[in-house]
């Protein structure tokens, strides 16, 4: 089973522009990102996939591998999706391109879902882990997630879910962190297929999968991702550092 790890990289950001190309300890945080992968000696090779002449001249420079997308993109999948559709490849891995301190646990457990799927049963997996704090779970920034009982994604959303209308029923929250692993064949079918209201709406890419019938087993984590969204956050990850 051949698995390679894809850090796409825009350049532009909503919030923060220009984010991946800050100073964090003398290099930028894209290329930390890109190193960090590299260290956990997981893939069989490691890409930055991206549409800026900048994000790519500073990875080939210090020696890494990068793509330059040939489309204009909405998500990071159909970046990647282009990037890999050529390649012989099993099992991609999307890994955030503002999350330097990537930690290796949490991909060993995507990885092992593959490994252990000898009937297919799963298209994706992905991360969550349980916050507590009533400003995370109702912050529309921390991206929230339903599972059934065997671990699969029901929904996603930016909003509370589940509401709590009953408060001492033993429910806990979950935040998705943004690492995916794909199959090869549901990236392309992703890639190929238009997006719906769902995706639309909430402006999170997985809701595609979920609304084409694709299925996402999730693996609880102990490590919450530690992503830079803000100047705030480049602030704590400097002190972090």
């Amino acid at each position: 089973m051949k698995i390679i790890a894809v850090i796409p990289a825009r350049y532009a950001s909503t919030r923060f522009p220009a984010k991946l190309m800050q100073d964090l300890g003398d290099k930028t945080v894209i290329l930390r990102t890109y190193e960090a992968a590299m260290e956990t000696k997981l893939f069989d090779d490691v890409f930055v996939v991206t549409d800026s002449d900048l994000i790519y001249n500073e990875i080939v420079s210090n020696g890494g591998k990068a793509i330059m997308s040939i489309k204009e993109h909405e998500s990071g999948s159909d970046r990647i999706a282009e990037a890999v559709e050529n390649m012989d490849v099993d099992i991609v891995i999307n890994v955030q391109g503002d999350e330097p301190f990537i930690n290796k646990k949490p991909l060993e457990q995507v990885i092992e879902i593959f490994r252990n799927d000898a009937d297919k049963k799963v298209d994706l997996a992905s991360l969550m882990f349980e916050i507590k704090d009533k400003s995370e779970i109702e912050n529309p920034n921390s991206v929230k997630v339903i599972v059934d009982q065997q671990g699969f994604a029901l929904y996603f959303s930016r909003s509370v879910i589940p509401y709590p209308r009953e408060e001492n029923v033993g429910v806990r929250y979950m935040k998705h962190i943004g690492i995916y692993a794909f199959r090869k064949e549901a990236l392309m079918d992703f890639y190929r297929l238009p997006m719906l209201s769902l995706e639309a709406s909430e402006k999170l890419e997985q809701l595609r999968y979920l609304e084409y019938g694709k299925r996402i087993r999730m693996v609880e984590t102990d490590h919450g991702s530690i992503g830079i969204d803000t100047l705030e956050d480049l602030q704590k990850a400097r002190k972090l550092l």
